[in-house]
């Protein structure tokens, strides 16, 4: 039952990343193993959030996966919760949460806990998507740097 949990600081805000984060379309672009996402329905709440249902495609070499999630956005919080509904994964969850941090930037917290529904593609796909959600965030980062520009490094790293 793989778990991934990171906090990386960028200098970003944390509006900005929420942003990065909440733009499934452009996943195929820049994320890993990502290899095509469609939206289902967006759905405003009237407290500001949006419920998003997506599927994505990712695959390596000659193995191809889809899995359909709930992707409900938060932006008064800042924070992003996705909730498995069906695929290849007996269980999958991931949050994130953007924290402001002192002197500007801020602090990407980033967790995933997944279970694949077939030991076989446990075995197969479960290094990759282990070294995969690990460069996860780094990959949102330099996507916010394509996106907003190359601002200075923050000097305290988490």
């Amino acid at each position: 039952m793989p778990k991934f949990e990171t906090t990386r600081r960028v200098p970003f805000t944390p509006e900005q990343m929420f942003d990065i984060v909440a733009d499934v379309e452009a996943y195929p672009k820049f994320l890993p193993l990502c290899e095509a996402l469609s939206v289902e329905s967006r759905t405003p709440a009237a407290d500001g959030s949006e419920v998003v249902i997506a599927t994505m495609s990712v695959g390596y070499k000659q193995i191809r996966e889809s899995f359909r999630t709930r992707v409900t956005l938060q932006p008064a919080d800042p924070t992003i919760l996705v909730e498995y509904l069906d695929g290849p994964f007996r269980r999958l969850e991931n949050r994130w949460r953007f924290l402001p941090v002192p002197h500007g930037g801020s602090d990407v917290h980033f967790f995933i806990d997944y279970e694949f529904r077939s030991a076989m593609l446990g075995i197969l796909m479960g290094a990759l998507f282990d070294k995969a959600f690990r460069k996860f965030s780094e990959a949102f980062e330099d996507r916010a740097r394509a996106v907003y520009g190359n601002p200075a490094r923050l000097p305290d790293s988490v």
